[in-house]
């Protein structure tokens, strides 16, 4: 695809100087996972849950927006100087179905965390509703989280398993003993927090560990849960039903998916330095950080320190000689959502760099690995692929470009395409970008503070 043939809405990446390179230090929107579990506990807790940092991406906010149609006040208090502080309050949404319509839908978007967790929640009310989302949300599989709440006792209709979904509630909630099928933090949530009001305790067994941000914050909020080593890299998680939550106040640190972007402009861009502060180095979202490392990046971790129960630095990255590195299956739970930005860097290193274990891709918001290969062949890379397996080979020099990636409304794929452009010879587009709103909405004009040319 050519820039000719752009449709209204397409942006497009020119390449950044040598001379000039990225330069500065940013700060990023809160962590969209952790904003997610802030507003969704927030909202059965007792008491009054505050929120610092909070990511106001359109995910967040429908996520907020479908708490409050269940009956939770949410509100936003702005300082004098523009700080924000939302403040989240338990309203009638424990009192059952009578104190609200049940009849109404739960309209998530495109937010697919949000409907996930949301259903475990709604679940262990025990209430009736409905759950829906936009046209790549009704695509995502759903029966992966219904099929172990159906076992807990949910008497759910779905379309074959996917969107839209009608809870019937049910009377008695079970507790159960549950094996992940996959290594999934959207499954393990949505079975925790159904757990909550379910008779009995929740055990999940994880063979492989994910992201552990629900339980950290069930601990944050005040649940008990219990946490064993299983098998050679897994955790058994353990949850006594009837359990209350207190509310809190947790402030959100910056997003390492979001991180990932400007720190892989810096690294392929010639004469680049930044400081990106305040990151979440949680051991389950930063394997992004050791295949950077591992290619050759050099990338410096500062200043540690924790906030909220989490791990938080700041990172210092500059532009580096890249090679190639083969990626362990095991470590894609802890960077599902980075692999498109990896590939990325990929196409600028030297010699082949493959990704393994990473079929959870093709059932994103789009099918990633079929839409990195797309826009990367577009522009000049050679690329491989299989179900779960993506290879990449560069040259060690800066890729050919000149192309429109077509995004399919995945917000990933659209800022990895960008971030692209700032080193490749000739600029590279993307035929939408409305769609970055939903995790980093202040992108383009963060990347172009530190001195990227994005226009569109």
């Amino acid at each position: 695809m050519t820039f000719k043939d752009a449709e209204d809405g397409a942006a497009w990446s020119l390449p950044v100087a040598k001379e000039t390179g990225l330069k500065g230090e940013v700060s990023l929107p809160g962590d969209k996972s952790i904003s997610h579990r802030c507003v969704l506990l927030g909202a059965i807790a007792k008491g009054e849950t505050t929120i610092t940092g909070l990511l106001e991406g359109e995910d967040v906010l429908r996520s907020a927006a479908c708490m409050r149609a269940l009956g939770a006040e949410i509100e936003c208090d702005i300082d004098q100087g523009g700080a924000k502080t939302w403040r989240v309050f338990n309203g009638p949404i424990n009192a059952g179905h009578e104190d609200r319509d049940a009849n109404s839908t739960l309209y998530f978007g495109n937010a697919g965390t949000g409907v996930r967790l949301a259903m475990g929640l709604v679940a262990g009310l025990k209430i009736e509703a409905s759950f829906d989302g936009d046209g790549s949300l009704r695509g995502r599989p759903m029966g992966r989280i219904l099929e172990p709440l159906s076992k807990m006792g949910l008497v759910a209709m779905s379309n074959e398993g996917r969107l839209p979904v009608q809870f019937e509630g049910a009377n008695h909630l079970n507790a159960i003993r549950y094996r992940l099928p996959v290594p999934s933090a959207q499954i393990k949530s949505a079975i925790l927090l159904a757990g909550l009001g379910a008779k009995g305790t929740t055990i999940i067994e994880e063979p492989l560990r994910s992201r552990d941000h629900t339980e950290n914050m069930l601990k944050s909020f005040g649940a008990k849960i219990e946490l064993e080593p299983f098998e050679e890299r897994g955790r058994l998680i353990s949850l006594a039903g009837g359990q209350s939550l207190s509310g809190t106040h947790i402030n959100v640190p910056g997003d390492p998916s979001s991180a990932a972007f400007p720190i892989a402009g810096a690294l392929i861009t010639p004469g680049s330095d930044i400081l990106v502060r305040n990151v979440l180095m949680n051991e389950m979202r930063i394997g992004v950080l050791t295949t950077f490392q591992e290619m050759g990046g050099q990338i410096e971790i500062l200043e540690p320190r924790n906030e909220a129960g989490e791990p938080v630095a700041d990172i210092r990255v500059r532009a580096s000689e890249l090679h190639g590195v083969e990626i362990p299956a095991t470590r894609a739970p802890a960077m599902i959502d980075e692999y498109p930005i990896v590939s990325v860097v990929s196409a600028f290193a030297k010699g082949e760099t493959l990704m393994q274990g990473i079929g959870e891709m093709r059932i994103k918001e789009s099918d990633r690995i079929a839409a990195m290969e797309e826009g990367l062949i577009a522009n000049g890379v050679k690329v491989e692929s299989g179900a779960d397996w993506m290879k990449v080979t560069g040259s060690g020099e800066p890729v050919l470009g000149g192309g429109l990636a077509k995004t399919y409304h995945d917000h990933r794929i659209a800022m990895s395409f960008l971030v692209m452009g700032m080193a490749s010879k000739a600029k590279i587009g993307v035929d939408d970008l409305s769609m970055i709103a939903t995790s980093f909405p202040n992108f383009v004009d963060l990347m172009n503070a530190l001195g990227a040319r994005i226009q569109g």
